[in-house]
């Protein structure tokens, strides 16, 4: 059935029909453990040294990585088979991503830009504006906004999309390509320049693993369906199995393929669950906004920090769990007021 080309007509059909809710659960707690491990690494006054805070939350910082795996799967979803069948155009798709992401963005930028005025700033902003700073050296800094760097990496992807879909077009080609993607990651880090995250060949595989697992959905659906208490077991035992010998993984590229494997299989698992922890009402409504939690929650955290509450809580350990729910509080306030009653209202009164 994945390989099935389908009459635009049929296409939109499926893909109206197609919903994964548990993914909602992946991006809920992905977007709250990457605010729990900025808090941690800025708060001046740290929490008590123990696993949580030395281990489990400054790994969230790779939940970036688990949203470009996510965001390959969800993205095929919608667009996959519309661009092998031509049933939408490159001006409705494009534009479709730009009204997505840029209004929220623009706005944050236009804000930190009043706040902190300087022509270093004002060229930042210009290059966040185009969406496009994904092309910059990966040693671009930009600190306006600073965690928008994720950004210009999906917009990046966002651009090669016609070509990944090439690349997937179907199971045979997207293992080789896949393969290929890999191959081309280990040959970048012992060869050329040392690459991260920034780099479209570093990430190309992550998202390259959402494409794979779409193409194949309709298996690991029904068999994770069908096996769901295997399913769920399986994935906690190998879950607690790497957060337990992490330490012992060299870094480079066998670090690299093993969090490749895990948020990969978060996401297969993900894909047949209908357990409650991954599909409720809290997640899906978090899910709804949590690009926008992602990109607001360090403003959010720099308001909370000048509050000062350290000078009220002199417990560390209470005074970091505090300052990370303010933040997230925070964080979810501005991004809903500003999603639902700002961003959307001007739109929906221009006709956008």
């Amino acid at each position: 059935m994945c390989d099935k080309v389908l009459p635009p007509s049929k296409a939109k059909e499926t893909l109206k029909q197609e919903r994964y809710d548990s993914l909602d659960g992946l991006r809920a707690y992905a977007a709250i453990g990457i605010v729990l491990m900025h808090v941690l690494a800025n708060i001046a006054t740290k929490p008590t040294a123990n696993y949580l805070t030395t281990k489990l939350i400054p790994f969230f910082t790779d939940f970036t990585l688990l949203f470009m795996v996510v965001s390959g799967f969800s993205l095929c979803c919608g667009y996959y088979e519309r661009i092998k069948t031509g049933a939408i155009t490159p001006n409705a798709f494009y534009k479709k991503r730009y009204l997505r992401i840029l209004p929220f963005f623009a706005l944050l930028c236009l804000l930190d830009l009043a706040l902190s005025p300087s022509l270093g700033s004002l060229c930042e902003v210009f290059a966040n504006l185009t969406l496009c700073f994904g092309l910059l050296p990966s040693t671009a800094d930009i600190t306006v906004i600073g965690v928008g760097w994720f950004l210009g990496v999906v917009f990046f992807f966002y651009l090669l999309f016609p070509f990944f879909v090439f690349l997937m077009d179907n199971r045979i080609r997207a293992w080789i390509s896949f393969g290929l993607a890999i191959v081309f990651v280990l040959v970048a880090l012992t060869h050329f320049e040392p690459i991260n995250r920034k780099n479209m060949i570093f990430c190309a595989p992550l998202f390259m693993a959402g494409g794979l697992a779409y193409i194949y959905r309709g298996n690991i659906f029904d068999w994770a369906r069908k096996n769901a208490i295997v399913s769920a077991i399986v994935t906690i035992v190998l879950t607690v199995a790497y957060l337990a010998f992490r330490h012992l993984i060299p870094g480079g590229f066998i670090h690299y393929v093993a969090e490749l494997t895990l948020f990969s299989l978060w996401l297969l698992y993900a894909i047949g669950s209908k357990d409650v922890v991954f599909n409720n009402i809290v997640v899906k409504y978090l899910s709804g906004i949590s690009m926008e939690i992602y990109l607001c929650h360090m403003v959010m955290y720099r308001v909370v920090e000048r509050v000062h509450i350290e000078n009220v809580i002199t417990n560390i350990n209470l005074l970091y769990v505090t300052t990370s729910l303010l933040t997230i509080l925070g964080a979810i306030c501005f991004a809903h007021i500003v999603k639902y009653y700002v961003v959307e209202k001007i739109m929906a009164r221009i006709g956008l």
